[in-house]
């Protein structure tokens, strides 16, 4: 269903109304990150229940688990023309 780089909107929570990228998955959770003040390397743990996809536009997968600095400019950058929409 959810795949990792898919752009969601959390519809609970504190984040309620917000915008995300997955940057990680297991059975029950989707692990969410903004690169601004959730990190890709310090994600929110949230429910397939509180999230829905936002749009058909994802980031390339191999690009989402890069494990450096640029990735959470690369979400910032990603989000924001998303938002713009």
């Amino acid at each position: 269903m959810y795949k990792i780089g898919q752009v969601v909107l959390a519809k609970a929570g504190k984040e309620k109304g917000e915008i995300f990228v997955i940057v990680a998955l297991d059975e029950k959770f989707a692990y969410l990150a903004d690169g601004k003040r959730l990190k890709a390397d310090n994600p929110k743990k949230k429910s397939f229940k509180h999230i829905k996809l936002y749009c058909n536009e994802s980031l390339n997968e191999s690009d989402v688990l890069d494990k450096n600095a640029r990735v959470n400019a690369l979400l910032r950058k990603f989000l924001s023309d998303k938002r713009r929409m």
